[in-house]
């Protein structure tokens, strides 16, 4: 079965704020947070709905297709505006959707996980799903936790993918989930994130180097095939220490996250959006998406650029 990505947008929200403005209210630097996290500046404000009505609208433009065309809306998010109801079928309201619409909550693997329950659904008839991947993190931060603070941020990223019998973008797949980690990276109910970094880091370097080597071995391929890496924007160290183990040049990594922070699973559209804008995708090209993230989440796929 074939599948291809047919557009893709992007929404971020005005506001910038930078490291020196967070250090007027915490004990930190940009300095500090430059260096421990990779991170410069984020965006904050808007919310899952708005964001996503954003890039979703974006992505179908960016495709040339109208909302008939779009079969179903998969929306990864972890922070839905409601605990109910799902804020998928609001955001499809909002775009003048008439499809099924609904929520996928696997943290910052989110949007990797919406490709592949998409790549299901276009296995099962449907012919075009419209997957968002947006968070507002920032309504779920202590803002006087310098720990949390300087990482999260808002934004949403979408693409169109479409069935297409002769051809496929989509190579291969490796998800999995760890349960017995759950209380490494959370968020209660009124409540705020919090996050064990190191073991954080720990286990997600490990499991985005197993599960981007699974899905090399099942597309057939090695690192030195690989044109780009693009990973969930989580933290630069945890990017240089995950493709350093898979023999990777940080060249071929794109990183958005100095300029956006860790937008869970609006990461990886941005980040493609970017290497798109920058000319780095080219036909032909095989690259690795790749994330991790509460749960213990992770996700990772192999795609050829058509």
């Amino acid at each position: 079965m074939g599948v291809r990505f047919r557009g893709w947008g992007i929404a971020v929200p005005d506001r910038v704020v930078t490291n020196a403005e967070l250090s007027l209210t915490l004990d930190t630097s940009d300095e500090w947070i430059t260096e421990r996290t990779g991170i410069r500046e984020r965006r904050i404000g808007g919310s899952a709905k708005t964001l996503g009505v954003l890039a979703g609208q974006r992505a179908m433009d960016d495709a040339g297709m109208s909302t008939a065309d779009i079969d179903f809306l998969v929306l990864a998010t972890t922070t839905p505006d409601r605990i109910a109801p799902a804020t998928a079928p609001m955001i499809a309201n909002e775009l003048g959707l008439t499809c099924p619409a609904m929520d996928v909550n696997a943290a910052c693997s989110g949007f990797m996980y919406a490709i592949r329950t998409a790549y299901g659904l276009l296995e099962t008839g449907n012919k075009r799903i419209l997957v968002i991947g947006a968070e507002h993190l920032s309504r779920w931060v202590d803002w006087s936790d310098r720990n949390m603070a300087v990482l999260l941020a808002d934004g949403a990223g979408a693409t169109v993918l479409e069935y297409d019998p002769n051809g496929t973008d989509l190579i291969s797949f490796c998800l999995g989930a760890d349960g017995s980690a759950a209380d490494l990276l959370t968020c209660e109910h009124g409540g705020y994130f919090q996050m064990n970094g190191r073991e954080i880091f720990r286990r997600a370097v490990r499991v985005v180097v197993d599960s981007a080597e699974k899905a090399l071995a099942t597309a057939g391929l090695t690192a030195d095939d690989l044109s780009l890496v693009i990973p969930h924007q989580a933290n630069i160290r945890i990017i240089q220490a995950a493709t350093q183990r898979l023999g990777i040049e940080m060249e071929r990594a794109v990183i958005v996250l100095d300029r956006y922070g860790n937008t869970s699973s609006a990461s990886i559209p941005l980040a493609y959006d970017d290497a798109r804008q920058n000319g780095r995708i080219k036909p032909g090209d095989y690259a690795l998406m790749t994330g991790f993230g509460a749960g213990l989440t992770w996700a990772s796929a192999i795609v050829r650029w058509s």
